[in-house]
């Protein structure tokens, strides 16, 4: 036993000594930062050098300790570059748990991909990104890389956490710039973390955080970028695609962009230019004229994705897409812009943060901003909205990824911001109507026409495009609640007009009641079931927001099996609170029929 007692603190002890040797043992992440983490970033250090108005140094260092599989996303090992940007260095190196070297990744063991698939154009378009398949958990990636650019518009945000479930050991942010640039900065939500401002003069800035720990995810909470910790940084001189700008104002910015980046992008061969005046015809009403250009523009083109940030912001040629009939958002949007010209159509640039999860332009930060492009089109003192990269969203509709948040408009008197359509929470309904039989056996059989508008139209239409076997396992999952279920014959109804999806779905399934000696139990509500639960925390750390909401209304009539009476009903239900209204309805027509009526709004808040 003595001898067992000296192995073993040995062991230990050896173990401890080892520990001490590297830098990157786990034994040396102290419990507090493991509590909650799927990855802990020992390290993150972006060193910015901004060395003229046309050029820009960027260095980043990123260790990052995974402990489970749920932690590999957040390595982000990868640059993208292009003619304007180059990579000057890269590389990786891995260890395992207890800081023993496991491998080594230079630039040439990095993948080397096309930034947008399926595109020779965008060939120059590149990104190098770490694949890594790790053999055990946990282990610690270093990560270290190098870039050169002469785009100054776009100064990256430091913004060291974007996650749930991730702990911060050290995060250092570096910038030094010449003073005559104008720099400028803008902080985000610094309280309650421990972030320090190391420097700030007229030519250098220095943050350090340490020690943030994990904080787990909460329902219905915030986006990270909400929450976390970031700094958005810009110069008031700047360079983009070859071209000096200044801009002090959204006016004096959008006016600087139009001028000098999209100028001369809307060039079109005479050909297509009398194709579309014949297409046109002798319409007089711009919305018209509007919707038939759009519609040519979705039945000709498709969008090829490419990351923004690789090519700026400067589109590629109305020209080249008239002739291959493909681009990115920004190509399609100044493509149809183009095609909108010919036939005295004004419409604007519009740039902003294309996402579900609503992100607003910073409307007190001039400087470069958004992911995405749509076209603005004037129709008196509102603008229609036009998803430019979608070949089967309806005339005008945004859906759930550029609605309700700021954009910049860019006209040719200069940028303005504005505030995209905003579909109200009342509007954005469900409606459901059928009928279901249930026999003496307890089996199932029933039609039901469901009627979807707003914002969950976006949701409910991309339905129509699923392959059989994918709409089959749709349904499934969606009616999850009914064992045994076996779809019938669906149709679907897309009014672009109205802008309403309805489905119409036939169903059965066997043992739906549950039999118990001379007695059926069901429950009623067999279409339209919510199981979400909102789970109750003492201590919430995080706002409790719903981006949008919604309201679901059904009317169901249900006919009983013969020879069986109604031995209990439940009683009628109603709520109404500051988060929305809830009623239930249950109807006795008869012996043998019932009619269920249900209604959930939800507020949309936080």
């Amino acid at each position: 036993m003595k001898n067992l007692r000296c192995a073993l603190f040995f062991l230990i002890f050896a173990v401890n000594s080892f520990a001490q040797k590297t830098d990157y043992s786990i034994l040396k992440i102290s419990d507090s930062l493991k509590e909650n983490a799927n990855a802990v970033l020992r390290l993150d250090q972006m060193d910015l050098n901004i060395l003229s108005q046309r050029s820009m140094n960027i260095k980043k260092q990123r260790v990052i300790t995974v402990l489970n599989e749920k932690g590999l996303n957040e390595i982000d090992g990868y640059e993208y570059y292009d003619k304007s940007t180059s990579i000057r260095n890269i590389e990786a190196v891995v260890y395992d748990a207890f800081g023993n070297e496991i491998k080594k990744i230079k630039k040439k063991d990095f993948r080397d991909q096309s930034a947008a698939s399926g595109s020779t154009l965008f060939s120059d378009n590149r990104v190098l990104y770490l694949d890594y398949t790790p053999i055990s958990y946990p282990f610690t990636v270093v990560y270290n890389s190098e870039l050169e650019t002469s785009n100054t518009a776009f100064l990256p945000k430091w913004y060291f956490l974007s996650s749930y479930n991730v702990s911060v050991e050290n995060c250092i942010l570096n910038v030094s710039f010449p003073s005559n640039l104008g720099f400028k900065k803008k902080e985000f939500q610094f309280a309650g973390f421990k972030i320090e401002k190391i420097a700030e003069t007229d030519t250098k800035l220095s943050y350090a955080a340490h020690n943030i720990l994990a904080q787990k995810i909460e329902d219905y909470s915030p986006s990270p970028s909400d929450l976390y910790p970031k700094v958005m940084m810009g110069l008031e001189h700047f360079h983009l695609e070859g071209v000096d700008g200044t801009a002090t104002t959204w006016e004096a910015f959008g006016k600087w962009y139009g001028d000098k980046i999209l100028a001369g992008t809307t060039t079109l061969p005479e050909e297509t230019k009398i194709k579309i005046k014949t297409l046109v015809g002798d319409e007089k009403d711009p919305v018209k004229k509007t919707k038939i250009i759009y519609d040519y523009v979705q039945k000709k083109s498709r969008y090829v994705n490419i990351a923004v940030g690789i090519g700026g912001w400067k589109p590629m040629l109305a020209s080249d897409v008239d002739r291959l009939g493909y681009g990115d958002c920004k190509a399609l949007s100044n493509y149809t812009k183009a095609l909108l010209q010919v036939v005295d159509v004004p419409s604007y640039n519009t740039i902003l943060y294309g996402d579900r999860y609503k992100s607003n332009i910073q409307s007190d930060f001039v400087s470069m901003q958004g992911n995405h492009m749509i076209l603005a089109v004037p129709n008196g003192d509102n603008y229609i909205w036009l998803e430019c990269t979608s070949q089967d969203d309806p005339f005008g509709y945004q859906g759930t990824f550029t609605d309700d948040r700021d954009v910049l408009v860019v006209k040719p008197e200069g940028g303005e911001i504005v505030r995209t359509k905003i579909y109200e929470d009342i509007g954005n309904t469900q409606t459901g109507k059928g009928t279901y039989t249930i026999n003496e056996n307890g089996d199932f059989s029933g039609i039901l026409k469901i009627a979807s508008q707003g914002s969950q139209y976006a949701s409910k239409s991309m339905v129509e495009t699923l392959q059989p076997h994918e709409k089959e396992k749709h349904y499934k999952e969606y009616w999850d609640n009914i064992n045994n279920l076996k779809l019938g014959k669906i149709i679907f109804t897309n009014d672009k007009e109205k802008i309403q999806f309805t489905e119409d779905v036939q169903i059965s399934a066997s043992n739906y009641g549950v039999i118990s000696g001379n007695k059926m139990i069901f429950t009623v509500d067999a279409f339209n079931q919510n199981s979400e639960n909102v789970k109750r925390i003492r201590n919430r750390k995080n706002p409790f927001q719903i981006q949008r909401g919604y309201l679901d209304t059904d009317e169901i009539e249900i006919n009983l099996p013969t020879g069986f009476s109604i031995e209990f009903l439940p009683q009628n239900y109603e709520l109404k609170g500051k988060f929305g209204e809830y009623k239930t309805e249950i109807i006795k027509t008869d012996n043998n029929k019932i009619t269920y009526k249900r209604s959930m709004f939800l507020n949309k808040g936080k």
